[in-house]
């Protein structure tokens, strides 16, 4: 068994990075945004590609497995591990170069995607991916994952934008993957070689496959392209450290076609024959997942295709909507090329990721199943068929997503606190698997596999083909270093559930959660990792979350707060229950602005939870002098307005030693 303080002085040794085995640090990375939890034993902030090596060269030592994370946003557990997680966001975050010239750009792991974006644009580009958490994902998240966005039926996949990278092996190789067996470590081109014939016929052809390994990408008629083939590898065979990426030209204008339909199947039959005219999107949603309030801006009907054009004015992308619409046979349809009107429609489309979270009625629903691809022409065939499947179960959800691609987002509304939902999640699993390869499609079409469906690919690849995929995981990680438990003899897809650790009955309370019908652990679960509290800077009215925009630490946004007491309630790595002072310290900048409640797409609501925290921890103890000072404000301002003494008392509160006195004393 590893000792924790041996392997922990061993790290601060030779890493110059923060090394953090702190119970904060550890809960704050138990979970992403998938249904599982594993507790590590530690957090390393890398500087550099010098401190990468250095962190495997330790944990190798130690036989300590590394699980490289960027925002933790990824939804089937990747980003999760019971070893060393390496967090790229705090040091390695930066955009290297930019050359216009050649459109590329040179990026480290841990930038987000939005400062890409932001430092292309005055030059007329941009990143072609680009997933609805693009506010606070990183590149190198996206990498691992293969991520794709609402743009990829014009500009594909990130793997599609990526040159060259360069990486770090678990044994401390550093290459330079890219084209022509560019970077290829020693035994991988002869593995491939021997086995041509099944990388020719043992992969399905759609442009949303991003189950399993990209190993045909290494067949010479693709160019043998060592780069292509890591994205999507889920930081199972070497740590990305830097990354040469492809930009695209953006178009000038846009203009954004709303076509709305009866019902999302008729959205979606209609969705293939539109990538004929060239659209940059073509992505689908039910009424189901539109608030009230955001429906008046959406034409009359019961689903919607979010067709985007572009051109170099707004009249000829004004032209190509408009041809969009003719060629669509819908209910009804809206044009707008209004930039502020495209963002608040767009809204509502990349919220859904956390307002699917939640049925029209209130109840839980879960990622498990979230991104399934089949081709696009079979689209409408397969959603009937998942409906079908899913009523058979007993269960409910809303499908959205990028149908134009033929990828299907939903959350479905499973019940994975109890026994018998947990084993219907595994037989629903198992049978929907089978449906999705009877369309010929993937069993992921963007999140990865993760430990949700990596279990299942042997019924997409077969056996032997998922022995090639363990075959090429032991020629880069031949220790197994690296998310073991990830796409190769992968941790059952039941397994590590996040909520199997929550207390079963009751916790004593003093708000009424209304809307969680009175369970304080089931409002703590409302928070599904999506991050949108993460980002650096948010347009328009939105405020959430001010305290993370002001530290850039997890543990002052409302994921990390939630993220905590979750680990509170668990009572594992945050032992101290209401007394803690892990949380205490976490809620502590936390302003109860209530921008959560407003801006989050679940509705977190940590004024409140904050408030109960504070209520049991200090139960029967003083507060700080702070909490007297501000909680008894009205009481003060009444007393000076009754005195006539307000000038007094302003006086000696602005300058001087009896001010200092005075603030110190109020805390």
């Amino acid at each position: 068994m590893t000792d924790d303080r041996e392997l922990r002085a061993a790290l601060r040794a030779a890493v110059r990075g923060e090394v953090d085995f702190s119970a904060t640090a550890r809960a704050l990375t138990t979970m992403d945004a998938s249904n599982y939890r594993r507790v590590p034993l530690g957090v390393v902030a890398p500087r550099d590609a010098d401190d990468v090596a250095a962190a495997l060269s330790v944990c190798r030592t130690y036989g300590v497995p590394v699980v490289p994370r960027g925002g933790g946003t990824s939804i089937a557990g990747q980003a999760t591990g019971t070893g060393v997680v390496l967090d790229f966001t705090r040091h390695m975050n930066r955009l290297l170069s930019l050359d216009p010239g050649s459109r590329t750009a040179v990026v480290q792991p841990g930038l987000v995607l939005d400062r890409l974006q932001e430092a292309a644009a005055p030059h007329g580009l941009r990143f072609g991916p680009d997933p609805s958490t693009h506010s606070r994902c990183t590149l190198g998240g996206m990498i691992g994952n293969n991520s794709c966005g609402s743009h990829s039926v014009a500009w594909g996949t990130t793997a599609d934008s990526v040159r060259e990278l360069s990486v770090v092996t678990p044994r401390g190789e550093r290459l330079r993957p890219g084209r022509d067996w560019a970077g290829a470590p020693a035994g991988l081109r002869e593995l491939v070689d021997g086995e041509l014939a099944r990388l020719r016929t043992g992969f399905p052809d759609l442009p949303r496959r991003i189950s399993g390994y990209a190993v045909d990408a290494l067949l010479p008629e693709r160019g043998a392209d060592v780069a292509r083939s890591l994205c999507g590898s889920e930081g199972t065979l070497g740590v990305l450290t830097e990354a040469v990426v492809d930009l695209v030209r953006a178009p000038r204008a846009r203009a954004l076609a709303v076509l709305a339909y009866a019902d999302e199947s008729g959205a979606a039959e209609a969705a293939a024959g539109l990538l004929e005219y060239g659209p940059l999107t073509v992505e689908g949603m039910a009424a189901d997942l539109v608030p009230v309030a955001s429906a008046a801006d959406l034409p009359r009907g019961g689903a919607w295709l979010f067709v985007e054009t572009g051109g170099d004015t707004e009249a000829e992308a004004h032209a190509c909507a408009e041809t969009v619409v003719r060629a669509a046979d819908v209910l009804d349809a809206l044009v707008v090329t209004d930039p502020a009107r495209q963002r608040v429609l767009w809204r509502i489309r990349e919220d859904a990721s956390g307002t699917a979270t939640r049925m029209p009625d209130g109840t839980e629903a879960w990622p498990g199943w979230e991104d399934c691809a089949v081709p696009p022409p079979r689209l409408g065939a397969y959603l009937r068929d998942f409906r079908e499947l899913m009523a058979s179960h007993g269960l409910r959800g809303t499908p959205y997503g990028h149908f134009g691609d033929g990828c299907i987002h939903v959350r479905i509304d499973f019940d994975l606190l109890t026994g018998p939902g947990v084993a219907r999640f595994r037989r629903f699993s198992e049978e929907l698997a089978g449906l999705v390869v009877s369309h010929g499609g993937s069993l992921s079409g963007e999140h990865g596999d993760g430990q949700a469906r990596a279990e299942l690919l042997p019924r997409m690849y077969g056996e032997e083909t998922v022995a090639l995929f363990e075959r090429v995981k032991a020629v880069w990680d031949p220790d197994d270093l690296l998310n073991p438990g990830m796409l190769v003899r992968p941790s059952p897809l039941d397994a590590n559930l996040r909520f199997s650790v929550l207390p079963r009955g009751p916790v004593d309370v003093a708000f009424g959660y209304p809307a969680d019908g009175g369970d304080f652990p089931a409002a703590v679960r409302r928070c599904v990792g999506v991050a949108k509290c993460r980002t650096e800077s948010v347009p328009g009215p939105a405020v959430m979350c001010p305290s993370f925009r002001a530290t850039g630490e997890e543990q002052h946004s409302t994921r990390g707060r939630a993220r905590l007491l979750h680990e509170m309630l668990a009572g594992e790595l945050i032992t101290g229950g209401w007394r803690s002072t892990e949380v205490r310290d976490a809620l502590d900048l936390c302003l109860s602005c209530k921008g959560c409640r407003s801006d989050c797409p679940v509705e977190v609501d940590m004024a409140t939870y904050k408030a109960e925290f504070l209520h049991h921890h200090y139960a029967g103890r003083r507060r700080p002098a702070a909490h007297y000072a501000m909680g008894w404000l009205p009481v003060w301002l009444g007393w000076v307005s009754r005195t006539r003494t307000a000038g007094a008392v302003n006086a000696l509160a602005s300058v001087g030693p009896l001010a200092r006195v005075a603030k110190r004393l109020g805390g």
